[in-house]
């Protein structure tokens, strides 16, 4: 009878042991698992916010956050705080909702951070420390024949926006990004890109010129960019002719952005050969790709795109960097309107 009762004893502890171990391991693997990504979009149909959590292999798992707004643009969000924004086209600000990571599929969103209604026609968003940007695409002057837009600088403090100061410019925005604390901007309707180098240092309302624009050669017409720092990587999206919004967009990769980029004279053209690689054909369905993010650590690349089969987010993981090409995506997500992405880690 101790005999009987020292080996069930034995046996209990083992499968204590092996349990905590087990538990202890998918715990760690949960914790180690660098590969996982969130990527969050909007759209111009409803407004919602889709939420996509990438695994490993890219299986996936989504939901969709309701908000008060029909129309929506630019997203971010902040890591440090679990919060996510966008700019509100119906609403013309900046909203922010907190916690968003508990929250499960089909939930109503209350707004927890807004901003004013100043601007006309929000598109991108771009974060440096407390500072948003909004890259609006309105007409300033009413006369189509002279491009202009703005750039409405928001201080975010303690839970609430406060125009800082507005930056028109004499050129048409879309797509905006800060490297450090120099802003790059897309110059919609044409193939270039331009930069205001430190950006931030204007700080009251003013008519600035860029301080350099260059155009990307074999673009047509870039909407979307985002720049990874680890890999010093530029990416733009093309969306070819405004009148085809299902198979004549791509994207273009610049690798070494940073040198490429300062050894173009202003007013100069980064040329396609040995300095970038497109992605681009029917395989892709790309037509009317208004953003993109990209994962340097998965070699993943997401593209909002608003036209081909009324809206999808893309992602592209079987492409070459070197090469390029008419490739098919490796996600494929029906999303209505799609206007913007943002991936976090």
């Amino acid at each position: 009878m101790i005999k009987k009762n020292l080996t069930s004893t034995l046996v209990l502890k083992l499968c204590i042991a092996l349990c905590f171990t087990s538990c202890s391991d998918d715990d760690n693997n949960r914790d180690n698992d660098n590969n996982s990504v969130t990527l969050f979009a909007s759209n111009n149909s409803n407004g919602n916010i889709s939420v996509y959590d990438f695994e490993s292999g890219q299986n996936t798992s989504t939901k969709t956050l309701v908000t008060t707004s029909i129309a929506a643009d630019g997203v971010y969000f902040d890591q440090s705080t679990k919060s996510v924004f966008q700019a509100s086209r119906s609403g013309k600000n900046l909203e922010g909702f907190a916690d968003v990571n508990v929250l499960t599929s089909g939930s109503v969103l209350s707004v927890d951070f807004l901003g004013t209604s100043d601007m006309d026609s929000p598109r991108e968003v771009a974060v440096n420390g407390n500072i948003y940007v909004v890259a609006d695409n309105a007409d300033v002057d009413g006369d189509a024949n002279t491009p202009d837009g703005r750039l409405f600088v928001y201080n975010f403090s303690n839970g609430s926006f406060t125009l800082r100061n507005v930056i028109t410019t004499d050129f048409k925005l879309w797509g905006i990004t800060f490297i450090g604390n120099d802003l790059y901007a897309v110059v919609d309707a044409t193939s270039q890109l331009a930069v205001f180098t430190n950006f931030l240092s204007n700080t009251a309302d003013a008519s600035i010129s860029a301080s350099k624009k260059i155009a990307i050669q074999d673009i047509v017409r870039t909407h979307g960019l985002t720049y990874d720092a680890a890999s010093d990587t530029m990416i733009l999206t093309d969306i070819g002719s405004a009148m085809n919004g299902q198979d004549d967009g791509g994207f273009h990769i610049i690798d070494n952005f940073t040198s490429k980029f300062n050894s173009v004279n202003d007013g100069g053209v980064l040329v396609a050969t040995g300095n970038q690689v497109r992605v681009s054909g029917s395989s892709t369905l790309m037509g009317n790709p208004v953003d993109v993010a990209y994962d340097s650590e998965n070699k993943v690349i997401y593209i909002a795109e608003a036209g081909n089969g009324g809206g999808r987010i893309l992602g592209f993981s079987n492409f070459d960097m070197s090469v390029g090409g008419n490739v098919a995506p490796t996600f494929n997500s029906a999303l209505t309107s799609a206007s913007s992405v943002y991936l976090s880690k």
